[in-house]
């Protein structure tokens, strides 16, 4: 189902600020690359443990297939602390992810069908985007390295994250911060198949205190449901 390429199966401390600046500044000699991608990896961590909420519009592009073909898809995005998402997606076809923290619902409104799975139980998160949500630890659950990214925004940096445990849905993502701020500008996923998603956030807005009714989903009347395992 197109709609997987979403979230690569979204989803959810890490260290302290100051002792990462504490031992950039004792530091004698520049750090090796392997150590400025796992200090920044920590930075972006430390930074979005004090984040509470977070919101922003997207546009994600997929290329894949054999021949290559893309397809470009806009929307908003919020996520919520403990475990609360919503990606309303509304050109060129309406669809709607939500997570209310103990399920997940994917509605597409044109196929008449609700897709229903329970979140993981454990803290680790098969996403990086869901570190914002509160799991995961982008340290502990990736292998980092430092990466450039095409038609990334200026002042920005980019890391590759690849699991530590095999994931279904993707290979790699690559986070793409501001080098001031850390506020994240584009993520992408690489899937097995040589599929490529790459989201782009733009009018980023953190600690706005969405209602928590933005994460609630009511199955609309007459609509197929599924109950995956």
């Amino acid at each position: 189902m197109r709609f997987r390429h979403i979230l690569p199966s979204l989803p959810y401390c890490g260290m302290v600020a100051g002792l990462i600046v504490l031992s950039l500044a004792l530091a004698p000699a520049p750090l090796r690359a392997q150590d400025a991608a796992t200090t920044l990896a920590a930075r972006i961590q430390a930074r979005y443990d004090t984040v509470h909420d977070f919101q922003a519009d997207f546009e994600q592009s997929y290329v894949g297939g054999a021949l290559r073909r893309r397809t470009t898809e806009r929307g908003t995005m919020q996520v919520k602390k403990p475990g609360r998402m919503r990606w309303e997606y509304t050109r060129p076809e309406r669809k709607l992810f939500v997570s209310d923290g103990r399920k997940t619902y994917v509605y597409v409104p044109a196929d008449k069908q609700v897709m229903i799975a329970d979140v993981p139980s454990d803290d680790r998160a098969s996403t990086p985007i869901l570190f914002l949500a509160g799991k995961g630890d982008l340290v502990r659950d990736f292998t980092v390295s430092e990466a450039t990214v095409a038609n990334a925004p200026a002042n920005t940096a980019a890391l590759t994250l690849t699991p530590r445990r095999p994931e279904a849905e993707y290979s790699t993502i690559t986070l793409v911060v501001d080098r001031t701020s850390l506020e994240i500008r584009m993520f992408v996923a690489a899937d097995a198949q040589g599929g490529t998603s790459t989201f782009t956030f733009t009018n980023l807005r953190e600690n706005v205190h969405p209602p928590d009714k933005s994460f609630t989903f009511t199955i609309p009347k007459g609509v197929d449901v599924v109950t995956q395992d």
